[in-house]
């Protein structure tokens, strides 16, 4: 039986994680310091015989008992409110939490794989975003803490990787989303749905036109799945080419509750990128994934749990 340890396991991606792995035959050992996980996320994982949560912070050595196979570095702040109100938080869990769960990875002969972000790539001059592309990002920015910590755990991991020779993995994550989104961590999404279930205004934080593309969390789980189990050590963008505006996405989920809400609109907060689009060539031809989830069905889903929340059901 393979045997996994999920940093950050307790979160939106990372108990989602926990769930395909352990669908898969793993055995699951979830660690977190539930700073912006929750034991909601991975409750129903409490008594499986093959799950394991262990409550610890990354940034500290990392002790498991017996083999490991595989460790998936997940541990982050990662939304703007999160790594706003913890930057230093966020920038300790780039660097030290990524050097302590590689060397967890070098001691087992395991392999590893890190959870990057589209964020490397900053407010960026190339669109659509390669993999290539060394981005545009404002290291003593608001943003950078994020931004930089995670551009830091890229460069720890190839370093690892060229002279460790340690097994590794890195995925830039486009704008995942579905159920378990905390509904106040400030990303665009939550946020929307649950003011516009509560018949409170939209808040759009700029003119509306800035872009993203969002991925449905199944087919982000599945490209991330795939690629730990390729052979490919550079990193690899997992998330939908369908680009849209953050204005179209707030029509599409008012339209969608039924809502009354009215949009408004706030000034753009210091470096938001203005445009979000992977180029998933790599991801399409070397692992064969693309997304599969309709956006329609994604939001209806994901406002389904929302709605849940606020009434107190999931």
């Amino acid at each position: 039986m393979p045997r996994t340890v999920i940093t950050g396991g307790a979160g939106f991606l990372g108990s989602h994680l926990c769930d395909r792995l352990l669908n898969e035959g793993h055995e699951v050992i979830c660690i977190d310091n539930l700073l912006t996980g929750s034991l909601d996320n991975i409750g129903h994982l409490m008594g499986h015989p093959g799950f394991c949560f262990v409550k610890h912070d990354v940034t500290n050595y990392i002790h498991v008992k017996g083999h490991v196979d595989f460790v998936l570095h997940f541990a982050s702040p990662a939304s703007p409110i999160d790594y706003l109100r913890l930057p230093i938080q966020t920038l300790k869990v780039g660097a030290l939490g990524t050097h302590k769960a590689l060397g967890l990875t070098k001691e087992k002969r395991a392999r590893f794989l890190l959870a990057s972000t589209s964020e490397v790539y900053g407010d960026p001059k190339e669109h659509p975003q390669k993999e290539t592309y060394w981005g545009h990002v404002n290291p003593v920015g608001l943003r950078g803490v994020y931004d930089e910590a995670k551009r830091f755990a890229e460069a720890m991991t190839m370093a690892y990787h060229r002279f460790h020779g340690v097994d590794t993995r890195i995925v830039r994550i486009f704008n995942a989303y579905g159920p378990r989104m905390r509904l106040h961590d400030g990303r665009a999404l939550p946020t929307f749905m649950r003011q516009a279930l509560a018949e409170e205004p939209i808040t759009i934080y700029g003119d509306g036109r800035q872009t993203r593309s969002f991925t449905y969390v199944s087919d982000t789980v599945e490209g991330i799945f795939r690629l730990l189990h390729s052979n490919i050590a550079d990193p690899v963008n997992i998330g939908s080419r369908q680009e849209i505006t953050i204005q179209t996405i707030a029509e599409e989920i008012l339209a969608l509750t039924g809502s009354a809400s009215t949009i408004v609109f706030k000034p753009l907060p210091e470096d938001d990128p203005k445009s979000r689009q992977p180029d998933t060539t790599v991801a399409e031809t070397a692992l064969g994934w693309q997304p599969t989830v309709p956006r329609r069905q994604g939001l209806t889903r994901t406002i389904d749990y929302v709605r849940k929340r606020l009434a107190g059901c999931a």
